[in-house]
């Protein structure tokens, strides 16, 4: 049943264009400073209003994200971000024969707890066939189904709300699994908008392995 297995892919799939020029010029609103405007202004400028605390002026660009091969677990926690918008694959309406799952670490790592772990998987889904074959509809059968189901979300956010969740679920304290989603998303979120977390940044943790933190200054 190995081949059941889920893996976490995330994709953006929108992000306020210019967005950094956007944040800019709504920022400079509260200086009148637009004759400082510079093809190369938007980072330094951007960078100094998110080192003052200033950052509601980054609420008026927003990233949606594409997040599958996560466990119910995992978005449920996810969901709790009420600063954002979500729209998730409905086991209501879709049919979950053949679903993947989500294999924490800790199991995996234990090959007598994994056997009996597959083997509830496989008792589920049996139970989740017969349901669907008696004539149950999606929205009862999917009682039976466990947290480790894998789902799909998309995710839209502004950017001072992203960087509350790269914080907040980027700490070595947050769920493993939550944890290598923020730094997945990072990643991406560095590449358009490296300024509005250009004092961030992943460490490798004793125990916890990829975090995100704010960088130390030397």
């Amino acid at each position: 049943m190995t081949s059941k297995l889920a893996e976490m892919e995330v994709e953006c799939i929108a992000v306020t264009p210019d967005a950094e020029k956007l944040i800019e010029l709504a920022g400079r609103t509260a200086y009148k400073s637009f004759d400082k405007i510079t093809d190369e202004s938007a980072g330094e400028f951007i960078r100094r209003i998110v080192k003052n605390g200033h950052e509601s002026v980054l609420e008026h660009a927003v990233a949606s994200f594409r997040i599958s091969g996560i466990s119910r677990a995992c978005s449920h926690q996810l969901v709790r971000h009420r600063l954002a918008s979500y729209t998730q694959s409905s086991q209501r309406f879709v049919d979950e024969t053949g679903a993947t799952y989500v294999v924490p670490p800790s199991i995996q790592n234990n090959e007598k707890v994994l056997k009996l772990y597959w083997n509830h998987l496989h008792n589920v889904e049996a139970m989740y066939d017969l349901l669907k074959q008696e004539g149950i509809p999606n929205e009862d059968a999917r009682f039976v189904l466990p947290n480790a189901t894998a789902t799909e979300i998309v995710m839209t956010a502004n950017f001072r709300e992203w960087r509350h969740f790269f914080l907040t679920r980027g700490d070595p304290h947050a769920q493993w699994e939550i944890r290598a989603l923020a730094c997945t998303i990072f990643r991406q979120f560095q590449e358009f908008a490296p300024s509005v977390v250009d004092d961030l940044c992943i460490y490798e943790h004793r125990s916890a392995g990829l975090i995100i933190d704010r960088v130390v200054e030397e």
